[in-house]
């Protein structure tokens, strides 16, 4: 493995990309949400339709997984627009007190 030097060639960072990508992240949690809710609305609306205790088991591992998962997905990208966006509100700030 090659550890490569910092580049001068790297341009800096703006506001405009943090929002952009804020925008970008928020764009695939609120559709993720949507689903997520549906899902777990789903699941609640139908009965599990089994007896046996193995198979009710096994049943609500899987309604807890799928529904985790989506719930997981939805967070990882709410979180990482919010953490855009406060660097974008960073960004801008550390920008007018240089000027």
């Amino acid at each position: 493995m090659t550890d490569s030097p910092p580049s001068a060639d790297r341009k800096p960072l703006t506001a405009l990309q943090c929002v952009v990508g804020a925008l970008t992240a928020g764009g695939f949690a609120f559709p993720l949400y949507l689903l997520t809710t549906s899902i777990a609305n789903t699941f609640a609306g139908k009965p599990l339709p089994s007896t046996n205790q193995t198979a009710l088991n096994i049943a609500v591992a899987v309604r807890t997984l799928v529904v985790g998962l989506a719930t997981l997905a939805t967070a990882i990208f709410a979180i990482a627009a919010i953490g855009l966006l406060a660097l974008a509100l960073q960004t801008a700030l550390s920008k007018e007190q240089t000027e």
